[in-house]
């Protein structure tokens, strides 16, 4: 089961909106065959997993082992626990069943129903981690929410508006290591999230051209759409998602898409109902201060990665106030990654 963890990575930021699942086949003490979940709209990985045995006759005495349990019903691949009992593969360990109502021990029961022998919970805990994204979506009927930021060692994550204007040029906190970091996270998660004064502000293109994979979904909050046409966000080259309280369609750019939130109201459940609706199983948010606040005070959060750099601004907007369990401080090279879980 740790080998289908670990193989069940490489679906990292291209398997969702489907699981990323491992699975390995194993006849006597010998893998004869393994797969994870192809891109989405691929095969998942029990059907990669049995069409890489090159002796297929060994599969009516081997044991297949799978992180999530297989799925039975028809979506954009047959179902798999089919695949399964016709392969005449007898015994599955399966690490924990699947949320989504469409499975839900549906699965499980198909195989048993053909005489498979089914042992689940497996690995259980470490399986639940390694699906976290999946978990959250069908559970909590949100995506996870990551929330990332970068604060100087005085605790600013911005210079001052005026030393913008003096002197406009990149104000860097983190080092070069840190921030191809923060481009390898964005190709594994599936939306990025930023506010206006953002966008406004520091002109970002919110890709990983630091990093290959698949740029994720960019979700831009612009109340009043202060943010026309020459920002780098709203240039088409990646789906964006402009959440907005302006009805008005005329004012809309064409090939991006726009919803409308109630911003007299709590804004991070409402934002939280679209991306659910978007099918988004995990949103990186980047900021400013004022957004990533407005998830802290909702207690709306799973993961905080906060970088803290060796530069000092002395005046600036200061970071956000996050009172929560620090689980893990990383070095990287002058910087500081402190990763934080809200309990």
């Amino acid at each position: 089961m740790r080998r289908c963890i670990e193989i069940a990575k490489n679906g990292l930021g291209t398997s969702a909106p489907n699981p990323m699942v491992g699975a390995v086949i194993v006849n006597g003490e010998r893998i004869i065959g393994e797969g994870f979940t192809s891109p989405y709209g691929g095969p998942h990985a029990e059907v990669n997993a049995i069409q890489s045995v090159k002796e297929g006759s060994l599969l009516s005495s081997s044991t297949l082992y799978v992180t999530l349990e297989p799925c039975s019903h028809f979506g954009k691949t047959p179902p798999c626990a089919d695949l399964i009992v016709n392969s005449r593969i007898p015994k599955v360990v399966v690490g924990l069943m699947d949320p989504n109502p469409k499975v839900a021990g549906k699965g499980i029961q198909r195989l048993r129903d053909s005489e498979c022998q089914v042992t689940v919970g497996v690995l259980e805990t470490e399986c639940r981690e390694h699906h976290k994204r999946f978990l959250t979506f069908h559970e909590k009927k949100r995506p996870l929410i990551i929330l990332k930021w970068a604060m100087t060692a005085d605790g600013f994550i911005a210079p001052e508006s005026k030393k913008r204007t003096q002197a406009p040029q990149p104000y860097w906190i983190t080092n070069p290591s840190s921030r191809q970091l923060v481009h390898q996270w964005r190709s594994e998660e599936q939306a990025i999230l930023v506010g206006t004064n953002t966008v406004l502000q520091d002109n970002p293109r919110l890709d990983i051209r630091q990093w290959t994979g698949k740029n994720p979904m960019r979700v831009i909050l612009d109340q009043d759409l202060k943010i026309d046409g020459n920002f780098h966000v709203l240039d088409g080259n990646i789906p964006t998602l402009v959440l907005t309280a302006i009805a008005d369609s005329s004012k809309y750019i064409n090939g991006i898409n726009y919803e409308l939130l109630d911003f007299s109201k709590e804004i991070a459940p409402q934002i939280c109902d679209v991306l659910h609706r978007y099918e988004i199983n995990s949103v990186l948010i980047e900021g400013g201060t004022q957004t990533l606040t407005t998830f802290i005070k909702a207690g709306l959060w799973d993961e905080a990665r906060v970088f803290t750099g060796k530069s000092r601004f002395t005046k600036g907007i200061e970071g956000p106030s996050l009172k929560a369990t620090l689980l893990n401080s990383i070095r990287i090279d002058t910087d500081i990654l402190n990763l934080y879980g809200n309990d």
